[in-house]
């Protein structure tokens, strides 16, 4: 197996890392247009090989995609990121062009690879890697609710008081601050209703804590966060790699599914070899539903800013 991460950032070289110590491949193969730079990251993860206990091979390269060639797997970071103060969707006419370029020269060599796109803004990126490709749908997926969803069961974990690795909680829609949906109703501790232990004002708040979650970190950090949207990558790469099925809400093209069309958004999916294989109807309720309504309202609207960018 090889897999190719392309941009050598904090949020490529973390989700590298992840991947690397997970041994989820014989290879990877880390790329950044910036001279040395993933070259200098992937001989950093190296020397971690014999204090981690991997032997995946991580190769760094720049701007060289014939060194990526036959990856079965290539994930998307590549993109500016965001600073205090400003949204996902103001990083889209930078970041389009260069995901269009990205996913080009990557098929050009890997032309049977799954695409992961963490780019932001994700949603319309994850759109347009499927329209620029033409590639079947179920081989572009949008990583945005995986993480999402982490951090929702961190804001939970903090109520409960327990471990988040006992929560079932699931964040839906589109990956952006007013557009996410964190389904409080269907979250749950080992099968009990978090609605049981907590009240609906502090689930409320959790909601709303999560929705900002990646603008809070934006503005204590100065830029976006890395080490949960690499791991969130890494956890979607293990899945296809290891043909695991988990259900994960990602950003996937929809046909009907949930009353939307033409759209990617993020919706629960079952993950596999052939990259996303089914959609999972959680039977919104009628506030759910109109919620997932006014998030794809925004995303389209936002695809249509990325069609006069690419035009």
């Amino acid at each position: 197996m090889k897999i190719t991460v392309v941009g050598a950032g904090a949020v490529g070289a973390t989700c590298a890392d992840n991947i690397a110590r997970r041994e989820l491949a014989e290879e990877v193969v880390i790329l950044d247009i910036k001279e040395g730079f993933a070259e200098g990251k992937a001989l950093d993860i190296m020397q971690t090989a014999s204090l981690c206990g991997f032997d995946t091979r991580v190769k760094g390269v720049t701007n060289d995609y014939a060194a990526t060639a036959g990856s079965d797997v290539v994930v998307v970071t590549s993109g500016i990121p965001r600073k205090p103060g400003m949204t996902r969707e103001e990083l889209i006419g930078t970041n389009a062009r260069i995901v269009e370029t990205v996913c080009k020269n990557a098929l050009e060599y890997s032309p049977n690879a799954i695409i992961v796109v963490i780019s932001n803004p994700m949603d319309t990126m994850t759109y347009l890697a499927l329209k620029s490709t033409g590639l079947p749908k179920n081989r572009i997926i949008g990583m945005g609710g995986i993480l999402d969803s982490a951090r929702f069961k961190c804001y939970l974990q903090k109520e409960l008081k327990c471990s988040a690795n006992d929560l079932q909680a699931t964040v839906i829609g589109g990956h952006g601050d007013t557009t996410m949906i964190p389904l409080t109703r269907l979250a749950s501790i080992n099968g009990t209703p978090v609605s049981n232990m907590l009240s609906a004002e502090t689930l409320k708040q959790v909601a709303a804590d999560t929705m900002v979650g990646g603008a809070t970190l934006t503005k204590l950090l100065g830029t976006s966060a890395w080490y949960a949207p690499g791991a969130a990558g890494a956890e979607l790469v293990e899945s296809i790699i290891r043909n695991q099925k988990k259900v994960f809400p990602c950003c996937v093209y929809l046909e009907g599914e949930y009353g939307q069309n033409d759209i990617c958004l993020g919706v629960p999916v079952v993950i596999g070899s052939n990259g996303w294989e089914s959609i999972i109807d959680f039977k919104l309720n009628e506030e759910e539903q109109a919620a997932f309504n006014k998030s794809a309202e925004a995303v389209r609207n936002m695809n249509g800013v990325l069609s006069t960018l690419v035009a």
